[in-house]
């Protein structure tokens, strides 16, 4: 990757088209080789996915609940880590297909840590989460 914000979001485009790619069918597998081998997951499940078999398991862990997703990253704000990395935080506007053909929708806040490694681009880090409705000081 250039120096290039302009190169980032091209590479944030075709991360997302593998991710969509691979969730238009639900193949855990497939969506689990978008990460490295250490990747940091967080997702809407409770705990922390870490590294790829992990991270496998968690989107295997909706086999059978999500028939097919789709993810559009909105809003993103990109920032250059190095050369061959930037993080970009946003918010994600998912479409899915359940089992039984029901459809629902959610926005996520987004952040991602994205590596070119190997003339491949993969996840680092992937941290999804629902906004809170009120500051989290420890009241309700």
């Amino acid at each position: 990757m250039k120096n290039h914000i302009d190169d980032c979001v091209l590479a944030l485009k075709a991360v997302q088209d593998a991710w969509n790619a691979a969730a238009k069918i639900w193949n855990p597998e497939k969506l689990a080789s978008l990460y490295l081998d250490d990747a940091l997951f967080y997702g809407g499940r409770a705990g922390h996915s870490v590294g790829s078999d992990a991270i496998q398991s968690y989107f295997g862990s909706y086999t059978g609940v999500i028939k097919s997703a789709h993810l559009e990253l909105v809003e993103q704000e990109i920032r250059r880590l190095d050369e061959s990395s930037f993080v970009a935080q946003g918010y994600g506007d998912f479409a899915f297909v359940l089992e039984g053909g029901i459809s629902t929708k959610s926005v996520l806040r987004t952040t991602l840590i994205i590596v070119k490694q190997d003339d491949a681009l993969r996840i680092r880090l992937h941290h999804f989460s629902v906004t809170p409705s009120v500051p989290p000081l420890g009241q309700s």
